[in-house]
């Protein structure tokens, strides 16, 4: 296993500021998070938990094909940018204007953060039977998969480096399979660049938006490969209308369950 992300506090010139930046976040105050680099085990068992890491770069369509897939298939769908934004905008979060900085600027979050939100996000949906807390509920018929224990992932948008992958399915839950919607920086470009008309995401302008491209390719393209390498990557070409690529992802997914003797 990688040793655990330090940069955080080489940046650091008040001892203080340092100690403060190694705690690991408080998403839900009665929650409290373990270091994900200090457990032993997985948290979830892959027998019962299924996770599925949605990746693609910024654009790809990974939040709006996610939507689309969570009553097909039982799914929770938990995305690491909202995550992020939400615990950015919780009042009296120590880590808030770091998680601005890091988004401002296009930057990966510190694995810490993005692996105890997520963490906590998923005992939550499973406590809960596949119920959220923003009240999405899983349809009737994919209930028995969310009982004693069970629960199904959909996560988008990490892992978005190598030790994030390499510590999430060492210490949270072994992932199934990796969905990666390929997709050009120019129609990637195009649809941010709308999308920020409306959105009032601070990063989503021409600047940020190719920091982004760029960050995806330096780190996040070796993780599909890494899972690629064992035959863990479901591609898409997510080009086409929206419509079209949802069905080209039942039909993946349909596959890769019936392949791995998972109903779907």
């Amino acid at each position: 296993m990688p040793p655990p992300i330090t940069h955080l506090t080489k940046r650091a010139n008040d001892p203080e500021k340092h100690k403060r930046e190694k705690r690991i976040p408080h998403p839900d105050p009665l929650k409290p998070v373990r270091n994900p680099t200090m457990s032993k085990s997985p948290t979830f068992s892959q027998e019962k938990v299924t996770v599925v890491f949605v990746l693609g770069g910024p654009g790809a369509g990974k939040g709006t094909q996610c939507e689309r897939l969570v009553n097909d298939y039982g799914f929770v769908h938990l995305s690491a940018g909202d995550l992020l934004r939400a615990e950015q905008k919780r009042e009296g979060s120590e880590y808030g204007q770091l998680i601005a900085d890091h988004i401002k600027e296009g930057k990966i979050v510190p694995q810490e953060i993005t692996i105890a939100l997520l963490r906590n996000a998923m005992k939550q949906a499973i406590d809960a039977q596949g119920k959220t807390l923003s009240g999405h509920d899983v349809p009737q018929q994919h209930k028995s998969k969310w009982t004693d224990g069970k629960g199904r992932f959909l996560i988008d948008g990490f892992p978005r480096k190598m030790d994030q992958a390499i510590i999430f399915d060492e210490t949270v839950c072994l992932s199934r399979f990796v969905l990666f919607l390929q997709c050009s920086e120019k129609v990637m470009l195009e649809r941010l660049l709308e999308r920020g008309k409306t959105s009032g995401r601070t990063d989503d302008n021409e600047e940020s938006i190719k920091k982004r491209f760029q960050t995806f390719v330096d780190t996040s393209m070796p993780v599909v490969e890494y899972y690629r390498k064992q035959d863990r990557v479901v591609e898409v070409d997510s080009e086409q209308s929206v419509e079209q690529v949802t069905e080209a992802i039942r039909k993946a997914m349909n596959d890769t369950f019936a392949r791995l003797g998972q109903a779907a």
